[in-house]
């Protein structure tokens, strides 16, 4: 069973639709008696860190989270959370990854926030298992995750960032696998079979 945590943020409607066309059985909450037993968790989330943080804390989720030993998989800002620090509202994230998330550079000459497909490499073998080099993706972000040790792909948007991140236990896409076609399903499909 997956949990998928429930915590007043967006974008659960799409990772919930990803699943069911996976067929993988889901549980969408933030009781976190019924994350426990969960197999393995997914962190989604669409909008600001600090008020994201603000309602992870409120559920009593952070401490949670910084306890599980089962998958987890944050996406989008999901991942961001996973995180040390986003400039994003000054806020101090759950600080599983070091790192820190940066805004693009507003004068960068490229839009922002980056929205569109774009490709993923230096793939980590645990999380991209069949996914060929350079394949593309879906992302919608001003912010992002620097590179270090445990980034576990990188795309290039004016500069190199983590695109995914994986630690132990703990792995986070930066971009939408739910909404990225076949490439998006097997990532998504690599990570239902994780075991705890």
């Amino acid at each position: 069973m997956t949990g998928i945590i429930d915590y007043n943020t967006g974008n659960i409607r799409s990772v919930e639709n990803a699943l069911m066309r996976l067929g993988g059985d889901y549980v969408l909450t933030s009781d976190t008696e019924v994350l426990s037993a969960c197999d393995r968790l997914i962190l989604p989330g669409v909008g600001d860190a600090g008020y994201a943080m603000a309602q992870l804390r409120a559920c009593g989720l952070d401490s949670f989270l910084k306890s599980c030993t089962m998958p987890v998989l944050g996406i989008c800002l999901g991942m961001q959370l996973l995180c040390s620090y986003s400039e994003e509202s000054d806020t101090d994230c759950l600080g599983i990854f070091p790192n820190l998330v940066r805004r693009f550079e507003r004068s960068m000459p490229l839009k922002v926030p980056h929205v569109g497909w774009n490709d993923i490499t230096g793939l980590d073998p645990v999380l991209y298992d069949g996914v060929p080099e350079g394949s593309y993706v879906y992302f919608v972000h001003s912010y992002f995750a620097e590179i270090n040790e445990d980034t576990a792909s990188v795309t290039t948007y004016g500069i190199p960032f983590s695109s995914s991140l994986r630690k132990g236990n703990f792995m986070g896409c930066q971009f939408h696998p739910e909404k990225s076609g076949d490439v998006g399903e097997k990532i998504l499909s690599n990570f239902l079979k994780m075991e705890p």
